[in-house]
């Protein structure tokens, strides 16, 4: 069955059975290697993109309910890096084995899209439905931090400077 999505802002039709993982098509039939398969149950967090922005499991989300939609993968995260997760993630060492990385960071990239500036608690609730094997949690939340005050930088309009008048 032709589905037509669009997939890191290019638009894509795949023909593959409607209820085909959204998981197996970005990474067997579209070649994006770095959605990972963890658990296949949704408990992981391993293999989150985001559906028309909001963060969802891939491993059972049938590509049928993705048809229409824009579908962003961590390969969508920015094309050379510049995303300030994926900087401060390199910067703190946020990752160690970095298998479950991409789901935290397309977690944290949803969360900090919809709230820029998160409490812990607020970063803990929305980070809770990612594993991380190695327990990388409190760098996890140091680097949302990080990147939210490396975010709200860039949107901060610089001040003009002040004229002196010698009065």
């Amino acid at each position: 069955m032709p589905v037509k999505l669009t997939v890191n802002a290019k638009p894509t039709t795949v023909d593959v059975p409607a209820e085909m993982p959204l998981l197996w098509v970005l990474r067997d039939v579209l070649d994006l290697k770095g959605t990972k398969f963890g658990c296949g149950m949704a408990q992981c967090g391993a293999c989150t993109v985001h559906l028309d922005g909001v963060p969802v499991r891939s491993c059972i989300l049938p590509v049928s309910k993705a048809a229409g939609k824009r579908v962003t993968t961590i390969e969508g995260l920015s094309e050379d890096g510049s995303h300030p997760l994926q900087k401060v993630w390199c910067e703190l060492d946020v990752p160690q084995c970095g298998y479950c990385q991409a789901g935290q960071l397309m977690s944290a990239s949803a969360l900090l899209a919809s709230n820029p500036h998160p409490s812990d608690a607020q970063i803990d609730t929305a980070m809770a439905g990612n594993i991380c094997r190695c327990a990388t949690y409190l760098r996890i939340r140091e680097g949302i931090k990080k990147a939210a005050a490396m975010k709200a930088e860039q949107v901060a309009p610089a001040r003009p400077a002040r004229k002196r008048t010698g009065k």
